[in-house]
Order: structure tokens, then sequence, then C-alpha cells
């Protein structure tokens, strides 16, 4: 892989808190992991695995216990703060107190890495601004208060202005947390169409196992201190989300890509048919506890 095509990479990195008194709390350890520019990736865990961890670590908010972090090929230890915020962007899923900004301006906070002590936007940045909002379809309320908007849109704008910020690597945690459904895919299909038009680097930590299936050009599935990588295809094919997911009581259904409840003892149906009709009677079956057999037609 050429250098070219990486934005982010990690050599033996190691990250986790540091006790003054106390040795390290270690959460992931050893971790070499690369981030390719005009790619979306997921990134997927249990509870309390680390992704937060990691994506404050990556975007230099939290030191690595040990191992580098690199942006284009340079340690982020020589790369000084403002040069920092120029390569990599971040969206916190925190309600931010904006007062009575609009979405236009809160999406040129995104230029201020390039702007003097005033904060005065030349033409560039203002061009800059403004593309961002057109990219993620929200010149509808560019002009409207921000605390005026619904968090789908809130969402959009903070997109914006990771673009607008104009940054190889652009890193969200959670950012469709407080979404609706259909939110959630228009917000992931968004973050997928910018990757491929813009070749940003897009990595994102999200809960929704469906969408990051069906979006996401890669995903990490990070347990037990270690990440498993891959397309979304060959970790499912190499039962990655079972060792990662792994509980008792659930199994991870390959056919399906979703999870379903381990029940002992259930008695088999056979159904013969295909189509949506049998798709939905075979969904409404197993929510009664039976195991299916299908003969198609």
């Amino acid at each position: 892989m050429s250098e070219q095509t990486l934005a982010l990479q990690t050599r033996h990195l190691t990250i986790g808190y540091q006790h003054s008194r106390h040795q390290p709390v270690i959460i992931g350890q050893d971790l070499s992991l690369t981030l390719k520019r005009g790619a979306l990736v997921g990134l997927l865990g249990p509870n309390g695995a680390g992704k937060s961890t990691l994506l404050r670590t990556l975007a230099g908010m939290q030191k690595p216990l040990s191992g580098d972090v690199m942006l284009s090929g340079v340690n982020t230890d020589r790369i000084s703060s403002r040069e920092l915020s120029q390569s990599l962007g971040v969206v916190l899923t925190d309600h931010i107190n904006v007062g009575m900004m609009n979405g236009y301006a809160l999406v040129a906070l995104g230029r201020h890495p390039y702007t003097d002590w005033t904060g005065t936007l030349s033409a560039y940045d203002q061009a800059m601004v403004r593309w961002a909002v057109d990219a993620v379809n929200a010149g509808d309320i560019a002009d409207k208060p921000v605390s005026e908007l619904s968090d789908g849109q809130r969402q959009k704008l903070m997109i914006a202005r990771a673009l607008a910020q104009e940054t190889d690597v652009i890193l969200l945690d959670e950012p469709t947390a407080f979404l609706d459904l259909p939110h959630r895919v228009e917000i992931m299909q968004l973050l997928n169409t910018l990757a491929k038009e813009t070749q940003r680097a897009i990595l994102l930590s999200t809960h929704d196992l469906d969408l990051a299936l069906r979006t996401c050009d890669e995903l990490w599935l990070m347990a037990d201190g270690q990440i498993r990588t891959g397309s979304p295809e060959d970790l499912v094919l190499r039962d990655a989300f079972e060792a990662t997911f792994h509980k008792d009581g659930l199994r991870f259904d390959k056919h399906t890509g979703t999870f379903s409840i381990e029940r002992h003892h259930r008695q088999a149906v056979h159904v013969v048919g295909d189509g949506i009709a049998s798709i939905w009677t075979c969904r409404a079956l197993e929510r009664l506890g039976y195991v299916i057999d299908i003969t198609a037609d």
C-alpha cells in the first residue's frame, strides 16, 4: 500500500490510562492499523471495549501509552496542534452550546485553523464553507439558528464543519447515536458518498451493526484489547462477529447479518415458499422461538 493511499497509520499502539501511583490501565495494545483515503471505516465493539479511547488517542486528545500514530507518514508527536487541526477533523456526539449561531456560522468554525487571530474569513474560506454546506445538502438550513434544528440537521452541520476544516482524516464518535432510523440511514450514506467523492479517510464508531455492514468499506471490530479488520463480508465469513460480540444467549446469523437470541430445545418448522411473504413468515416464526427449515418453491 503506497504512502499516498494511507491517510492514518498506527504502529504497535497501546492505548489506555496512566495513573500516577498505579500501573497503567491498558485498553488495547500492539494495534497496527491503517486508514486509507476514500474509505469509510466503521469501528464496532461491545460497550467498554475502548472505542472512544481509541478515537481520542488517534485524534491527539489523549496520549498513547506507547507506540505511534502517524498522519500521512508523519508521527503526530512531531505535529503542532495547528497542523494537526489542519490534517484531522473530529465530530463528537456532545451537544455544544452555540447560542443563536446559525448553521453557516457553525460550519465556518471549521476554518479556524486557517484564519488569523481576528478570525476573518478570506474569499477562499467562505468558498470552502459554502462547498461544505452544499456537500451535506444543508443549504436549506444554513441560515437557521442551530438551536432550532433537529438532531439530524445539527449532525449534518457538524459533518459540514469537519469538511470545511479541509482535513485528510475525519473521526466521528457515534454520529448516529441520537437519530431516528431514516436520519441514521441518511447520515451513513452521506458519509460513504463523501469518503468517495472527496477522497477523505472517514472513521466512525457505531453500535448500528446493520448500517455498518451495508455502508462501510471496512470494519474494525474491537474486543479484549485487540482489533480485527477487514471488509464486512470478509469478517462475517471469518466468524469475526461471533468472536467480537461473544455473549451467552446470542447468535450471529451469517445469512441475515443480525444477532438473535439463542433458544434451547426449540421446535423445528419446515416452511415451503419464497418471496417477501416467505421471508416475513420466517421472521415471525423465529420471533416465536421456532427453528426454520425453508425450501423454495
